[in-house]
């Protein structure tokens, strides 16, 4: 329940950010918003912040450094793609956890997983082309889909170390880490100034900053009880959100665009269908 809350949080989040962005370039303006985060924890966890050791500060520039790769490409994205494109082609990391834990961990892949891809692929075809005859990966898309890998990594990182490491301690180190990394970046994608004070800008920060503290400390505690591909799906909510809140806000996709959307969620739901005929007897567990 408090994983599918806080998805209405992260969809709302999208056109925030999209609105962030007329006051601010974008990995500054994430490094910005982790900043405000890694604060805002700071302050509510003073009392676990005695004690760090090396394991949690290595656990927290992991999964720090898919945060700013993963919010930090979005972002970028943002300036010339909608929200609910954006929310749908990030979606993607549902079905590629899955596929990652495969690759890392040897945790082979059901087949409906397999099938769960293929309609992702081709949800990704229509809404970034319109069919197969018109495939037009822009700048955008392609740079938003490569976050969607970073994020995918963020959720099977969160879980491998959710069991072993202080949960506050490592969530304010995941957020300064994330936020140190994005000011680092800034300057190789011609960022070298920070934004001028403005007071829409200090409160979409202040409310981005909120919600991302939330989100990730959410996502580090749920994880201890839910698995990496179960958590995968619960988060396919998230572009549902942005786009509903998007469609109030005024945005409008073309038809096979929305059919698009609409395969990527099928097939984010398909990956972690179980149907009783295909279940084995044994379960593989997320190695320690």
């Amino acid at each position: 329940m408090a994983l599918i809350l806080i998805t209405i949080i992260w969809g709302a989040s999208f056109l925030t950010v999209q609105y962030g962005l007329n006051f601010s370039t974008p990995m500054l303006f994430v490094g910005l918003r982790f900043a405000t985060a890694a604060f805002a924890i700071g302050l509510l966890s003073l009392k676990y912040l005695k004690g760090f050791n090396v394991y949690e500060v290595f656990a927290g520039f992991c999964i720090g450094t898919t945060i700013a790769l993963g919010y930090g490409t979005q972002t970028i994205g943002l300036q010339s793609i909608s929200s609910s494109e954006s929310a749908f082609l990030t979606a993607l990391y549902v079905p590629l956890v899955p596929l990652l834990m495969w690759l890392c961990f040897k945790c082979r892949p059901h087949l409906m997983t397999g099938l769960g891809v293929i309609f992702s692929f081709l949800g990704l075809v229509f809404l970034t082309g319109n069919g197969f005859g018109a495939i037009q990966l822009n700048f955008g898309q392609l740079i938003t889909l490569l976050g969607s890998v970073a994020i995918a990594f963020e959720i099977i990182f969160i879980s491998y170390f959710a069991n072993k490491v202080n949960l506050r301690r490592v969530t304010v180190l995941q957020l300064a880490f994330a936020s140190l990394l994005c000011f680092i970046i800034a300057p190789f994608n011609g960022e070298t100034q920070l934004p001028t004070f403005e007071w829409p800008l200090l409160a979409v920060l202040c409310a981005l900053g909120i919600a991302s503290a939330i989100i990730q400390l959410v996502m580090n505690w749920a994880q201890r009880m839910v698995d990496p591909a179960q958590a995968a799906i619960i988060y396919a909510g998230e572009p549902v959100w942005a786009a509903v809140i998007g469609r109030v806000a005024g945005e409008r996709l073309p038809a096979l665009a929305l059919i698009g959307g609409c395969l990527i969620v099928l097939g984010v739901i398909i990956s972690e269908w179980r149907p009783q005929f295909l279940k084995k007897k044994k379960k593989v567990s997320m190695p320690s």
